[in-house]
């Protein structure tokens, strides 16, 4: 696979990607191992959410991974694992250790009954494991669902039910920072609440004490004991489902977002090569956890599949002290470098004092993943860890993507601060103003389309196709609508705007307000609730919950025991910074929540709330702009 190595050949990718699709994603895709070759490169049908990409071609994506990597790549470092604790040691290992501990994982998943096309729950911290896991699935043709190991028992129920997971795999428990997290009881918190595991594997990491069930529980290390370092790898069909990952929607219930074999691996392996311009001896570091999209295409899969190294991290940027990331880049000589928003602006709110003693000189690329990043954030990063010398690639893409869709592509297109740029070759943004009026020319702002499909596209959402035309493709006939907004500048630069619909981003992760809503209403005491997002120095978006409660039973404690409630029933992440007891919400007579009202409250923008007449209790506005002024 060919690298894109100036402007003037990515506008000439470009254009062959826009005049002829399938010859140029063939070209791209023979670069791989096919155990049988397609029939047809694609069949699409946005109206009804049909898209096939590489039609009857056989493949496993783990010897695009392993078999065609190893003959040069054996003693290569595939992974190098940085832990929690900066005084435990460093773990190695090579594209042959990788090969042979996922082949004995593989081996002993046959052995306790998986299958091809059983779906697989990892509930993991972020340890080599966690990706052997995951190609252990791909490889016997199970489909994984790595789940985030701070969501709540609750929430990790959710998708097991879903998608009638078979088995967990999780660990006793995590290191997180200074905390110590009881993981395997979160897990048998869930399976009290499901029905469908037959199995958990447990990995030790934390050496806690943990509850085991006899034939349901089996430790990771006992069970790969004396397997085979081989295992012949399933033959999948290039639109057999690969993973399940969830994300949060506008209602309350999280999608199962499903990606399939053959074209996601095409599209992160062509994207992670050209957006980092990763050269073969570079380390690449991404600090995203395999729980989120990122963390699949971009430590995992993307990096692995074009023969990198890719640097796991299992702790947080702050622990034991504000430099860990910037040590980190120094102790393993890192090259591109890979990270959210939200991380760069807590770090910026330490100052430059943590970076005296680290030289960073080893960077060549910097990246920004999650949500727009401001320009002041841009400008710090840029200036202080990339010193002005390297590229700042800000990428736009969503799980639903499959891979990076609007960037630069490093040292290769020209910088412009928050600025993710310009399309990749394949993709074809269109720009929709309310109306539904597509804006042609520079210097247009509105909702972001994406016009005729890419090879990892989501195919659909599990269990419920209708949803998935409902969300995806019903807001414009014949295009993909990715629920953002866009301005595209003077010079065609796109520029990500924020959500348009009910969904929030908080620190890079999105939340559905419908989703915090529904934990809030969980409190005994609360009649209803409204939430929504806004302006956050650190996290980007934060959460502001307007919430009702039972006459007289306010308390000096009641809005820490409604966040405790949504701790419990999503997880931490998804806490509200900020809870105001209301009387009433604005309601149109229909019975509407107008939210517009509500954010403009939320971001102190107090100047003007536009017409409230047409609201069943037009005078509530007034009073909750009081409380949240007082």
């Amino acid at each position: 696979m060919q690298r894109i190595k100036s402007l003037s050949e990515y506008f000439n990718q470009y254009e062959k990607s826009q005049s002829d699709p399938e010859g140029f994603w063939a070209e791209i895709a023979k670069s791989f191992s096919w155990i049988e070759p397609w029939k047809k490169v694609l069949e699409s049908d946005f109206e009804k959410a049909d898209v096939k990409w590489f039609i009857d071609g056989k493949l496993n994506i783990t010897e695009n991974i392993f078999e065609r990597n190893l003959i040069e790549n054996k003693d290569k470092t595939a992974i190098i694992w940085e832990p929690n604790n900066p005084d435990e040691d460093t773990k190695k290992m090579s594209y042959q250790e990788l090969y042979e501990e996922t082949c004995k994982f593989s081996n002993a998943l046959k052995d306790i009954g998986i299958k091809k096309g059983d779906r697989i729950i990892i509930y993991m911290p972020m340890v080599p494991e966690a990706t052997i896991a995951m190609l252990a699935c791909a490889r016997v043709g199970a489909v994984h669902s790595v789940v985030f190991a701070g969501f709540s028992s609750t929430s990790l129920a959710d998708r097991i039910d879903d998608c009638e997971s078979k088995m967990v795999i999780t660990s006793d428990g995590n290191f997180r920072g200074n905390k110590v997290i009881p993981v395997k009881s979160v897990v048998d918190e869930a399976l009290e609440k499901s029905n469908s595991i037959e199995k958990v594997i447990v990995l030790k990491r934390t050496n806690q004490e943990v509850n085991f069930v006899s034939g349901r529980d089996f430790w990771w290390h006992e069970l790969v004991k004396d397997k085979s370092s081989e295992c012949k790898a399933e033959v999948m069909d290039s639109e057999d489902m690969l993973f399940v990952l969830y994300t949060s929607g506008s209602t309350g219930k999280p999608k199962g977002v499903v990606h399939t074999t053959g074209g996601y691996m095409v599209y992160s392996a062509y994207t992670f090569l050209n957006v980092f311009q990763y050269d073969k001896d570079d380390i690449y570091w991404c600090t995203a956890d395999v729980g989120w999209i990122t963390g699949h295409s971009y430590i995992v899969y993307g990096p692995l599949l074009c023969g990198a190294t890719s640097l796991m991290f299992e702790g947080v940027p702050t622990y034991p002290n504000v430099s860990r990331f910037w040590d980190i880049v120094d102790k393993h000589k890192v090259n591109q470098f890979y990270t959210a928003p939200t991380a760069i602006r807590a770090l910026q709110a330490h100052g430059l004092e943590p970076l005296e003693n680290n030289s960073l000189d080893s960077l060549k690329v910097i990246g920004s993943v999650g949500e727009p990043i401001n320009e002041e954030a841009w400008h710090w990063y840029h200036d202080n860890i990339g010193k002005g010398n390297c590229p700042l690639v800000d990428t736009w893409w969503q799980t639903e993507t499959g891979g990076i869709m609007i960037s630069a592509l490093a040292g290769i297109t020209p910088n412009k601060p928050a600025h993710a740029s310009l399309p990749l070759p394949g993709i074809i943004p269109v720009i929709v103003d309310a109306e539904g009026n597509e804006l042609s020319g520079n210097n247009v702002q509105g909702n972001l389309f994406i016009k005729s499909p890419w090879p990892s596209i989501l195919r659909t959402t599990y269990g419920d196709h209708e949803r998935c035309i409902n969300t995806y493709f019903s807001s414009y006939k014949g295009m993909y609508f990715t629920g953002d907004g866009v301005k595209r500048d003077h010079d065609g630069y796109l520029r990500i705007l924020g959500r348009v619909d009910d969904v929030m981003n908080v620190s890079g992760h999105r939340m559905g307000t419908a989703e915090v809503e529904n934990a809030i209403n969980e409190h005994s005491e609360v009649i209803e609730s409204a939430v929504v997002g806004y302006p956050h120095d650190i996290k980007g978006e934060g959460i502001y919950a307007f919430v009702i409660i039972n006459p007289g039973s306010e308390n000096d404690n009641i809005k820490n025991q409604i966040t405790d409630v949504v701790r419990n029933v999503i997880g931490p992440i998804a806490k509200p910074d900020k809870i105001q007891i209301v009387s009433g919400l604005p309601k149109t007579r229909s019975g509407k929540i107008m939210r517009r009202i509500l954010r403009k409250v939320a971001s102190n923008d107090l100047s003007n709330m536009g017409d409230t007449s047409t609201l069943l209790n037009p005078d509530i506005v007034e009073e909750i702009i009081q409380g949240a002024i007082n």
